[in-house]
């Protein structure tokens, strides 16, 4: 996701030509975002049970496709999407969803961050990193 917002926000900022390369858009996988993460693991070191094993995850999962598409359509410009061949894993596990029920049960803890929220503020990070970049390079 990170790497696709990335790349994105090059394109717009003009360092990148308008193409991003992919491989399988079908899989489908499950986003947490980092700040529930971070939330998360604080729960699992100060409520969960010592030496339990823990899944943490949104449990709902979303083709990498879908994602893509709501990025791009968060862009200030158009940008094209190319299958790379390159880019294909022959062993990629077409779903991975995770079940964080007993985590869930154990701490209390539910995903707060919505992934459009996610999205947009990914997408934002990278824009602000090539901003900066243009402003170190004036001066």
């Amino acid at each position: 996701m990170s790497n696709f917002a990335k790349q994105i926000a090059a394109i717009e900022a003009g360092a990148q030509e308008p193409v991003i390369r992919v491989g399988n858009l079908d899989s489908v996988r499950d986003f947490t975002d980092v700040r529930d993460m971070v939330r998360a693991y604080w729960l699992a070191a100060t409520r969960g049970e010592p030496g339990e094993v823990y899944n943490i995850a949104s449990g709902r999962g979303i083709t990498i496709r879908e994602m893509l598409d709501r990025l791009i359509a968060m862009s200030r410009v158009e940008v094209r999407v190319e299958n790379d061949p390159a880019r294909m894993r022959p062993s990629d596990v077409e779903v991975l969803i995770g079940d964080s029920s007993k985590f869930r049960a154990a701490t209390g803890w539910v995903p707060r961050i919505p992934l459009e929220q996610t999205l947009a503020d990914s997408l934002d990070y990278w824009r602000e990193r090539y901003a900066a970049r243009r402003e170190a390079a004036r001066t």
